[in-house]
């Protein structure tokens, strides 16, 4: 064929991260989407028209595969067939295959690439071998209890993770026709029945330092030169995620109004998130503005090179942080809970505004749709009373507040 066959490389596929089309030739090519995820398309014409049809998720098909799979398909097209068509007949898939198709559909939702990987290493080798190479149709509850018995009890929280996926893939397997009846893995009315109490004191928290050590902890932060130390201070003045606050962008914030725009598509809830700033918060970002050379707050660097890029900081720039101060008692996500602490013990703030500070959804869906406002001033005069008692210096008291 014109422009030759066989141009892509592992390499060059594992670098895509961007939307785009790759062409391997003999009409093989690979989609990626916006969020990384990649799925082999073979595309071919007949009576003047184009057609294409999936052959699956890499790296679930190997390139190696997928090329196999366009020679079948031009096979089939130099027999009289239509390879679509063919395909559409394919035999029942096992489990592990079924896991690929289905999150080859599902993983663009998904913006967190820590997500999407946490998905393909629960429902791999890790936890589920024993039922990796099951057609889905055999799939049986006591197939289901044999993958979570272990880490029932030594690992719960991931085990009770591992039994949601696990039933979301049975129903795609469902849906697609490949199994019919009850999903095994469904737990109210079933595995509820099987599996013993889990001991909820193994389950994991994030280490939370006690909101009583934090006005001393936040001086030392505040002698730190560097911008890490800055993003932590706003991370925990703002009671947000080291995400949001990591992909803060310059547009993001109105100094006017003292308001930071969380867009919709960095939040769980997907809706656009308004933070109020306090003046502590709002200062920290002035002083950066100073120095401003990126789209981003906190931009990150090229690995090695010491050159900064247009990137937004690496995640765990904070963790690091954290372990050269030698803090052994908190993480950055925890601060979040010494900030719940602190307002459920020491104020008497409203809980409803509470929660919204920490943008945690409030109630049922129905409330939540007659509840459209996310409280900004309430939460400003909370999230001012908060920054005050960060600053406090050691050793002073907690005043009970009220709003």
């Amino acid at each position: 064929m014109a422009g030759g066959s066989n141009l892509l490389t592992d390499t060059a596929i594992k670098a895509a991260k961007t939307r785009a089309r790759l062409r391997d030739g003999n009409g093989l090519w690979l989609n990626v989407s916006n969020a990384g995820g990649k799925s082999w398309v073979f595309r071919w014409a007949t009576g003047g028209k184009a057609r294409e049809v999936g052959l699956g998720a890499y790296p679930g098909v190997s390139l190696a595969k997928a090329r196999e799979l366009v020679a079948e398909c031009r096979s089939m097209i130099a027999n009289g067939l239509d390879p679509k068509s063919e395909r559409n007949k394919t035999a029942e898939p096992t489990f592990a295959e079924c896991v690929e198709k289905f999150l080859a559909e599902k993983e663009a939702e998904w913006s967190n690439p820590k997500h999407r990987a946490q998905w393909r290493m629960t429902l791999g080798p890790a936890y589920c071998s024993k039922i990796l190479n099951m057609k889905v149709s055999q799939i049986t509850g006591n197939d289901v209890l044999s993958v979570l018995r272990e880490p029932w009890q030594s690992k719960p929280e991931t085990a009770s993770r591992l039994r949601g996926r696990i039933e979301r893939v049975l129903a795609f397997a469902t849906f697609k026709g490949w199994r019919s009846g009850d999903n095994p893995a469904r737990w109210r009315g079933n595995l509820q029945d099987a599996l013993p109490r889990q001991d909820k004191s193994k389950r994991g928290h994030f280490k939370a330092m006690p909101y009583s050590e934090l006005p001393a902890f936040m001086e030392a932060l505040k002698s730190r030169p560097a911008n890490a130390a800055r993003a932590l201070e706003l991370l925990i003045l703002t009671v947000s995620r080291t995400k949001n606050v990591l992909e803060m962008r310059w547009d993001d914030i109105d100094f006017e109004r003292k308001l930071w725009t969380i867009p919709l598509a960095q939040t769980k809830t997907r809706k656009e998130y308004l933070v109020p700033l306090s003046n502590a918060a709002l200062n920290i970002l002035q002083n950066l503005m100073v120095g401003r050379y990126s789209a981003y707050v906190f931009p990150g660097q090229r690995r090695g090179k010491g050159i900064h890029e247009d990137v937004p900081a690496s995640n765990m720039v904070l963790e690091m942080l954290l372990r050269r101060m030698q803090v052994t008692n908190a993480t950055p996500h925890g601060f979040r809970s010494t900030f719940r602490d602190w307002s459920g013990d020491e104020t008497s703030f409203d809980r409803e505004a509470i929660e919204f500070c920490l943008a945690h959804s409030i109630g049922g869906k129905v409330e939540q749709a007659y509840r459209r406002s996310s409280a900004v001033e309430k939460r400003r005069v909370i999230l001012n009373a908060w920054a005050n008692y960060c600053q406090n210096i050691e050793g002073s008291k907690v005043v009970k507040l009220h709003g």
